[in-house]
């Protein structure tokens, strides 16, 4: 059986006409044969991709090859397939969207980087906070134990929570951390120009903790959550605590399916016994939708529908 690696990685450089550059990258990444999501700006490339050992080998000696990718660090995860369904490179104003009037350079400011074992210990420092820099349905599936959770759906949205809650971070050493590391080189330098002096950054991001030999991915609660195929992978080596809610009855669950309504298809836990029963739609409205993708995937009569739909009420009743 051919084995297959997934590479995550990014790289702030600048890159001269970033559009032919992603249209050329494109064209070289398909004659690999990779999948995968890359998105490339004026400064800088991140990306994940799957492909074979040989194919992936060669997309990274190629890059190195390039100076202005010679030093670019990957992180590499093995898998027994793609993790993708197609090949996309993308051309963006900014990697990660922040959308900050003065914007941030990551090669110029940036947070104090830790290592594995460094961030481990800071972690238990009772003068630091944790913060999660992603999003809330990430943090939802696994965090770093006693991590700060924002109240927010998408990224850009983060430098407005710090300006609303600055007296959860004011004094104290800030941590933060994301998924590969990327999110936090530019959000650090936020931090440090709204007048915070101590800000670290998980060098890495999480994926790099779990793979670290000796702290083993401690005091990582859950799964990580990635934006791939896989969704979540496992961090922690030493336990696992499963922290994941389902959104219907509050059950522990690890379990991510969207809504069956195209219009809403929010990310949701959900068990298989629930995703049949509420039709795999996160509220009455996304169940009742025409549109709804579950119905049309089962094939379900009206009577059908409007049965499971009395069952549900019966048990909401039973409920309150």
């Amino acid at each position: 059986m051919e084995k297959y690696q997934v590479l995550l990685y990014y790289h702030f450089v600048p890159i001269d006409d970033h559009e032919l550059f992603a249209e050329e990258h494109l064209q070289f990444c398909n004659d690999l044969g990779l999948k995968g999501r890359i998105l490339v700006s004026h400064n800088g490339i991140n990306g994940t991709v799957s492909g074979t050992v040989e194919q992936t080998n060669a997309y990274m000696e190629m890059m190195h090859n390039d100076s202005r990718f010679h030093d670019m660090v990957f992180k590499i995860d093995e898998h027994d397939g793609h993790t993708f369904k197609k090949m996309h490179v993308r051309p963006r104003e900014e990697l990660v969207t922040l959308r900050l009037e003065n914007p941030v350079d990551p090669n110029k400011l940036t947070g104090e980087y830790l290592k594995p074992n460094e961030f481990y210990e800071a972690m238990q420092d009772e003068n630091t906070v944790i913060l999660d820099t992603r999003n809330d349905y990430e943090y939802d599936v696994g965090h770093f134990r006693g991590a700060i959770r924002p109240d927010i759906h998408s990224f850009r949205e983060l430098p407005q929570w710090v300006q609303e809650n600055r007296e959860k971070l004011d004094g104290k050493r800030i941590l933060t951390y994301c998924t590969g590391g990327i999110r936090c080189e530019k959000f650090t330098g936020f931090l440090i120009n709204e007048g915070f002096d101590d800000v670290a950054q998980l060098e890495g991001g999480i994926v790099t903790y779990g793979k670290d030999p000796e702290v083993q991915g401690k005091l990582w609660d859950g799964l990580c959550y990635v934006f791939d195929n896989r969704l979540t992978v496992p961090i922690n080596n030493t336990e696992h605590v499963i922290v994941g809610k389902d959104h219907f009855d509050g059950t522990p669950c690890e379990r991510y399916v969207n809504c069956a309504d195209p219009v809403c298809n929010k990310q949701i836990l959900c068990s298989e016994e629930n995703e049949h029963k509420y039709m795999r739609g996160c509220t009455d409205a996304c169940r009742r939708s025409p549109n709804n993708l579950y119905l049309k995937e089962h094939e379900l009569t009206e009577e059908e529908v409007a049965e499971r739909l009395e069952a549900i009420e019966k048990t909401n009743k039973q409920n309150v």
